[in-house]
């Protein structure tokens, strides 16, 4: 905070509703502090963060994700991808299946004891949502989430390199 001329303490300028600028200051700072706290699971079960981006995507596909999609996904190579599995699944974190229709397909599953210790580590981050949340009425948390929705789907229409 500044001091005025008077010795006062100036507050900051209230942050203008629509200004990109907001947004991406905003934006970042979530991801900064998301990325701390995947960082920190990382270190604990010795897992790269990429590990744990994984995992993210693993959890949250409606249906069993492969090794190529997963690449895709991720934006890495397919050693890359098989490294990061190898490391997951040592870990206890996923398995690997082979799908019974055809073999030559394998599906990534989360392991359901590893949902247990990620909600553990996680549960400060699921509170610290929820008191965040309780400020917001439901019309502006709808308001919130399809700005985040669509968000997404315009990040996830850019394409990276491949490499």
């Amino acid at each position: 905070m500044a001091s005025t001329d008077d010795g006062e303490t100036a507050s900051p300028p209230a942050p203008v509703p629509g200004d990109l600028q907001n947004f991406a200051v905003a934006l970042r700072r979530t991801h900064g502090e998301i990325s701390r706290l995947v960082q920190g699971f990382a270190a604990t079960h010795g897992l790269h963060p990429t590990d744990v981006q994984a995992l993210g995507l693993i959890l949250d596909s409606p249906e069993p994700l492969t090794p190529g999609r997963l690449r895709e996904q991720l934006g890495l190579t397919s050693g890359a991808v098989t490294a990061c599995l190898d490391r997951l699944e040592a870990a206890g974190h996923i398995r690997r299946a082979r799908a019974s229709t055809d073999r030559r397909v394998v599906h990534v599953h989360y392991v359901e004891s590893a949902r247990a210790v990620a909600r553990l580590y996680f549960h400060p981050l699921a509170q610290a949502a929820t008191q965040a949340r309780a400020q917001f009425d439901d019309q502006e948390l709808a308001t919130a989430l399809r700005f985040l929705t669509a968000l997404n789907e315009e990040l996830g229409a850019l394409r990276t390199p491949r490499r």
